[in-house]
């Protein structure tokens, strides 16, 4: 196994308690390639963005506190695996999951062979090293191409083709936090576990036309090298649906390899979440969208980079900032 795989995760420094499932299943992930393969061939880089230009602490918080409470949770995995490559950075200027993808596309497509984009509310599969690997070791995968891993039910028929075999027939309810197959189900690591172990052979097919979400996406380096990245003007969210337009034009015909039978968890309705944020006491933990809103940047801020996403081939269209953001605030 020689592939060299780096995967990327920006923690917010309100995120001290939801990081530790997604570590956990990495640690069992590195183990099970561990057995075959070499951890030096894996890259883990993470960014912990300690600033407070948009949320702030409770009082009795600190954010630099929690970040660095993060970052020991994060290099405690060299206690596992000496040899593994870990770079983790605490920053306090102000990066969006937009601006730290980018650069750790544009870094690790030097160093690497393929890029995967992980995230603090993830649960990673044990497979996830070890079919990557064994993906792009394959003769009849292309040099460029992109791969995902299947997902649960989500809001429409459109992701029907990324799901899970075992999820097709179950229904979408709206609000649904019971069922384990809903979008707003936290998914336990031991329940991820138990669907994957129910299938034993590996099984991958093609989605065409491409369709994913940030979370788990797998990319090829070449990909990257060819020029396809997240555009600047995207600066805050919404960096998925615009690197995936960056595809469709510069790479129209390139490939998404799905691994239909491997489940990918995205908790990202966890009430673990956001935390100690000042403003969010009284808001349901399990309303991400009620907790963001209440901060009146947000809406502003997600409005202009999605007009900017929607907006990347318009000649006549001139991209919103951070700076634009503020200067309304004050107005």
């Amino acid at each position: 196994m020689n592939t060299k795989i780096a995967i990327g995760c920006l923690v917010q420094w309100y995120e001290v308690e939801v990081i530790d499932d997604y570590l956990l299943s990495l640690k069992n992930s590195i183990s099970e390639y561990g057995i075959k393969g070499d951890v030096q061939n894996l890259y883990l880089d993470f960014d912990i963005y300690i600033g407070k230009m948009l949320e702030k602490p409770i009082p009795n918080k600190s954010a630099t506190q929690l970040g660095n409470e993060i970052y020991d949770k994060i290099v405690g995995l060299k206690h596992y695996f000496p040899n593994l490559n870990i770079n983790c950075n605490i920053r306090k200027d102000l990066i969006t999951i937009s601006d730290y993808r980018r650069e750790f596309n544009s870094f690790y497509s030097g160093i690497a062979d393929v890029l995967i984009w992980g995230e603090s509310d993830m649960i990673a599969p044990k497979e996830l090293f070890t079919s990557v690997d064994m993906l792009h070791s394959s003769d009849s995968v292309p040099s460029k191409y992109i791969a995902t891993f299947a997902i649960t039910k989500m809001w429409d028929s459109s992701w029907t083709p990324l799901e899970h075999p075992i999820v097709k027939d179950k229904p979408f309810i709206e609000g649904d936090t019971e069922n384990w197959w809903s979008v707003r189900y936290t998914m336990s690591i031991e329940e991820l576990y138990k669907i994957n172990d129910l299938e034993t052979n590996l099984s991958i097919n093609e989605i065409n036309p491409i369709k994913f979400n940030g979370c788990g996406l797998v990319i090829s380096s070449e990909v990257i090298k060819s020029g396809v990245n997240i555009p600047k003007s995207v600066f805050f969210v919404h960096e998925d649906t615009a690197f995936m337009i960056m595809l469709q034009k510069i790479l129209p015909n390139i490939k998404q390899l799905h691994f239909s039978n491997i489940l990918l968890a995205h908790n990202r309705k966890n009430p673990k979440k956001r935390m100690y944020i000042l403003g969010e006491d009284n808001i349901d933990k399990t309303d991400m969208g009620a907790l963001r809103k209440s901060h009146p940047w947000y809406t502003l801020a997600n409005k202009m980079s999605e007009s900017n996403c929607y907006n990347l081939f318009d000649t006549n269209y001139k991209s919103y900032s951070w700076e634009d953001v503020f200067k309304k605030l004050q107005n």
